[in-house]
C-alpha cells in the first residue's frame, strides 16, 4: 500500500467524522449559550466548564485507545461483553478516572476562586454539580465510545480514526448538556 493510498483510506474514514465533530461542536456552544441564567446564579460555574470538557475528551479517549488497541492485537473480541475482564476494567476505570476528576476540579475551582476572592457558589454545590454531571456524562459516553469502536471495527475502520473525533465532540456536547441538566438538579435542590 502507497502513502498516497494510505493518506485516502484516513481521510475517507475520518472526514466524515470531522464534519460531524465540527457540527456537534456549534451545537456544544449553542446550549452553553442557553446556560446564562444557570451561569449567572452559579458564581464559578464558568471555570467548569473547560476543566469538565477536557476531562471527558482525555478519560474518554484513553477508553476508546484501550479498547483499540485490543482489538488490534486480538485482545478483545469486536463486541461488547461485560463478562470480558479487559472490558469490565476499562470501562470501570473511565468511569471511576472521570467521576473523581470533576470532582478534582470542583474542588480545585473553589479553591482557586475562594484564593483570589472571586464570587463563587458553595463547594457543595460545584461539587453536586461536577459529580451529577460526571456520572450521567460518563455513562453516555462510554456507550457512544463502545459502539463507535466495535462499530467501526466490524466495518473494517481504523477505531483508533473515528473514537477521538467521536470522543470530543460527543464529550463536548453531552458534557455541557449534562452540566445544565446537574446545575439545574442542584440549583432546584437549593444549591446555589
Amino acid at each position: 500500500m502507497s502513502v498516497r493510498d494510505v493518506a485516502v483510506e484516513a481521510y475517507r474514514e475520518a472526514l466524515p467524522v470531522l464534519l460531524l465533530s465540527a457540527v456537534g461542536g456549534l451545537f456544544a456552544g449553542v446550549v452553553l449559550g442557553g446556560m446564562e441564567a444557570e451561569l449567572e446564579r452559579v458564581a464559578g460555574l464558568i471555570v467548569l466548564v473547560p476543566a469538565l470538557l477536557a476531562t471527558r475528551g482525555n478519560v474518554y479517549g484513553s477508553l476508546g485507545a484501550r479498547l483499540a488497541s485490543g482489538l488490534h492485537q486480538g485482545l478483545v473480541e469486536p463486541y461488547f461483553a461485560f463478562s470480558d475482564r479487559r472490558i469490565r476494567n476499562a470501562i470501570v476505570a473511565a468511569l471511576a478516572n472521570g467521576i473523581l476528576v470533576s470532582v478534582f476540579a470542583a474542588v480545585l475551582a473553589y479553591a482557586v476562586l475562594v484564593s483570589l476572592g472571586r464570587p463563587v457558589a458553595t463547594l457543595w454545590t460545584l461539587v453536586g454539580i461536577a459529580a451529577i454531571a460526571g456520572v450521567i456524562s460518563g455513562l453516555l459516553l462510554t456507550v457512544a465510545v463502545l459502539s463507535v469502536v466495535f462499530y467501526g471495527y466490524r466495518q473494517g475502520m481504523n477505531p483508533d480514526t473515528l473514537a477521538g473525533p467521536v470522543v470530543t465532540t460527543t464529550g463536548d456536547v453531552v458534557g455541557i448538556a449534562t452540566m445544565l441538566f446537574a446545575a439545574r438538579v442542584v440549583l432546584a435542590l437549593g444549591g446555589g
